[in-house]
């Protein structure tokens, strides 16, 4: 009797706590939806598939209660207009690239990459450790958008051509798919630079509306087919040594949010970021080999288009710290991050990684 007694006081407990406990754990964890737009088509699933990374952990984290919809680029807004999506409140976030809006302010490029920049592991270290993350939400602020990184690219290739280009005047007159700031410091040496989305790059390579394009890396590009319309394959791309993908979203909207469900969508984001690097490691390796079976023609630029480049792009950078304040205020925190970080790479990352690559060669 007194078991029975007790079993049913504490049974009565139970529903007591729960009906307490519930509307606690609502208020705590309210259900929200937001709708994401990327820049990229489906079919690049390790690009795209970043913003599809966040939205699963978000939701898993929140057992279900912060849901994000993933549009591809085109379903609800064009491709390269995903950040303004985000900044009129058309939808909550975005997974772009900032260097895209370029032509709003030059300053928006620090967000993905630069010419000759960083690298993967030094951009991550300039935005958690060397103030670029909050240099470029302190730019974002009047966007009324702030960023978090979720990807990168790694260095990208320098692009296929449909015909080999060996000194800088071979440049002169070539229509190239490159949009933004790497644009701006080929447009110096001739090229014409032609800012055009991911799924529209190949018939225009294709029709001969351009001359060459540049994208990622072997593991995207195969999937676009380039190989099918440009043999020739360059390396480095020298504008993107790392390129971050960025995950924007509206501020008052971020802002909206309990703070564990911001701490969630940083900590799916940071995951995204690391899981994007390892998946085109992965991927481009296998990828270039298929290429290569295939009849790719792989090509360095040569030194002497490099330094063409390389004094182009200082004085392009020379010419913008002279008349935009934003920007200079950025590149000068990111420019001596590199000198520092460069001083440290060549003693024991580079050394390590040019002995291991000569030892390759060597069989």
């Amino acid at each position: 009797m007194k078991r029975r007694q007790f079993l049913k006081g504490a049974g009565l407990a139970a529903v007591g706590t729960a009906a307490v406990a519930a509307p606690a754990i609502a208020q705590s964890m309210p259900e929200v939806r937001w709708r994401v737009t990327t820049s990229f088509p489906r079919s690049l699933d390790t690009i795209h598939g970043g913003a599809e990374t966040v939205a699963k952990y978000v939701s898993e984290a929140t057992d279900g209660r912060f849901q994000m919809q993933v549009f591809p680029g085109g379903e609800i807004v064009p491709a390269l207009q995903a950040l303004d999506a985000v900044s009129n409140g058309t939808v909550e976030a975005c997974h772009t690239c900032l260097y895209y809006y370029w032509g709003k302010d030059p300053t928006f490029a620090f967000g993905t990459a630069v010419p000759f920049g960083l690298n993967a592991r030094q951009q991550n270290a300039w935005m958690m450790f060397g103030g670029g993350e909050q240099l470029m939400n302190e730019f974002l602020e009047p966007y009324k958008v702030n960023n978090f990184i979720s990807g990168n690219t790694g260095t990208q290739m320098g692009g296929w051509f449909r015909k080999e280009i060996a000194k800088a005047s071979d440049l002169n007159g070539l229509k190239f798919r490159i949009g933004g700031f790497g644009g701006a410091v080929l447009q110096k040496l001739g090229v014409v630079p032609q800012q055009i989305a991911g799924g529209d790059i190949y018939p225009s390579l294709e029709k001969g509306t351009i001359d060459a394009a540049e994208w990622v890396g072997p593991y995207d590009d195969e999937k676009l087919g380039f190989n099918k319309v440009a043999p020739f394959y360059y390396y480095p791309g020298w504008w993107e040594g790392g390129a971050m993908i960025n995950f924007c979203t509206n501020l008052d909207k971020f802002n909206a949010l309990p703070k564990h469900y911001q701490s969630i969508l940083r900590t799916a984001t940071a995951y995204a970021n690391q899981e994007m690097l390892a998946k085109y490691d992965n991927g481009n390796v296998i990828a270039l080999k298929r290429l290569l079976g295939a009849g790719t023609r792989l090509r360095a630029f040569s030194p002497e288009i490099l330094e063409a480049c390389w004094k182009s792009a200082n004085e392009v950078y020379a010419d913008l710290n002279g008349k935009n304040a934003k920007f200079k205020k950025v590149h000068d925190s990111y420019m001596s991050f590199r000198s520092d970080q460069y001083s440290w790479w060549q003693v024991a990352e580079a050394n390590y990684d040019n002995f291991i690559i000569r030892q390759r060669t060597r069989g």
